[in-house]
């Protein structure tokens, strides 16, 4: 009897566990391209960090390199 309530406990805190956990999803992180300077355009090596994460360093017509983030935008205030 000890066995069989053992087992069934067992079986039921297993349970527990996948119905707990399978809502989790886990995506691999996104892999942008590196960016490529247009041409004649020299590359500039970061100064500082990338300031979080999502944030490329690219190119900007006006301003020159600088962080730019897909949703933020740039870094610093750059429009």
């Amino acid at each position: 009897m000890n066995t069989r309530l053992i087992r069934i406990a067992g079986l039921l805190s297993a349970a527990v566990v996948v119905v707990a956990v399978s809502g989790c999803v886990v995506t691999p992180p996104s892999v942008r391209p590196a960016y490529v300077a247009p041409p004649g355009v020299v590359y500039v090596e970061p100064a500082y960090a990338s300031p979080g994460p999502g944030y490329a360093w690219e190119y900007h017509a006006h301003y020159g390199w600088g962080w730019h983030h897909p949703q933020y935008g740039w870094h610093r205030g750059w429009r």
